[in-house]
């Protein structure tokens, strides 16, 4: 057991080093690499096909909350983040969250890989092709339009473990928001999603029998030590490279990332 341990633990560090990158860069909690990885690596451990979705993604939105705490720090340093618009979107986001976790509680594992890869897909192609200036909305809605996207972007995130970057960055700039600020506030959001999500998906995962050992509900322990330090430590070298990339380049970099994991998600959720 210990030669399956050591490389997966390998794999989960270099994993947690380059989505703490991807974390403080675009804004996400580094789950759009996470949890690719990590199903793909309970896949080889035998675990049951009908909850490692479930398990990468728990797992992916605890090591998240840490990672958004990192990120939105070294963002409001450079004042990036926008605390008029999250607590304006911060109470929907919330609620989105608890239901998207309990929906996906209830459904199996191909399901969310195919919610994950259509939506990452749908956002890819935002980014990539030539829609910078697309705009929706000259403002941030509000009233009871303006809660649709926040209650979206919660819950699709806890469906997708994500931090929420991937859903409400290309939303924001749709609102005439600026990339830079569009990112640093989605690092924000990122913990208001994670802590409920985790919690959720905790409580929800207690005691399954097709869980393996060293899980607390769908959240994997191993996972989570091996991970969590590592986008905790270079989240910040993702943030400072932001700052130095324009809004196209941002946003073509973000796109086609998104492509290339989304389109692999899609394969497996076909298979």
């Amino acid at each position: 057991m210990e030669l399956e341990i050591l490389p997966l633990a390998l794999a989960m560090l270099a994993t947690g080093l380059f989505a703490g990158v991807l974390a403080g860069l675009l804004g996400v909690g580094g789950g759009i690499v996470i949890v690719p990885v990590l199903e793909a690596a309970l896949g080889v451990m035998g675990v049951d096909a009908a909850i490692r979705m479930h398990i990468a993604v728990a797992t992916s939105l605890a090591t998240i909350i840490l990672t958004s705490i990192s990120s939105t720090r070294a963002h409001h340093k450079r004042g990036a983040v926008d605390f008029a618009l999250a607590r304006q979107w911060g109470g929907v986001i919330l609620l989105g969250a608890v239901a998207g976790t309990l929906l996906a509680s209830r459904v199996d594992s191909s399901v969310l890989s195919m919610v994950f890869a259509v939506i990452a897909i749908l956002v890819a192609l935002k980014l990539v092709l030539p829609t910078d200036n697309l705009r929706l909305s000259d403002h941030v809605p509000g009233g009871l339009p303006g809660k649709i996207p926040p209650l979206l972007i919660g819950g699709l995130s806890c469906m997708m473990g994500i931090g929420g970057g991937s859903l409400s960055v290309p939303a924001l700039t749709m609102m005439s928001v600026p990339v830079h600020r569009a990112v640093g506030t989605s690092a924000l959001f990122g913990l208001l999603i994670a802590v409920p999500g985790t919690l959720t998906y905790i409580v929800t995962g207690w005691g399954d029998p097709r869980l393996p050992s060293g899980n607390l509900g769908f959240v994997s322990l191993l996972g989570l030590v091996m991970i969590a330090p590592m986008t905790v430590l270079t989240a910040p070298l993702g943030a400072k490279l932001a700052h130095r990339l324009s809004q196209r380049q941002l946003s073509l970099f973000f796109g086609s990332f998104l492509l290339l994991v989304s389109l692999r998600m899609l394969y497996r959720a076909w298979l």
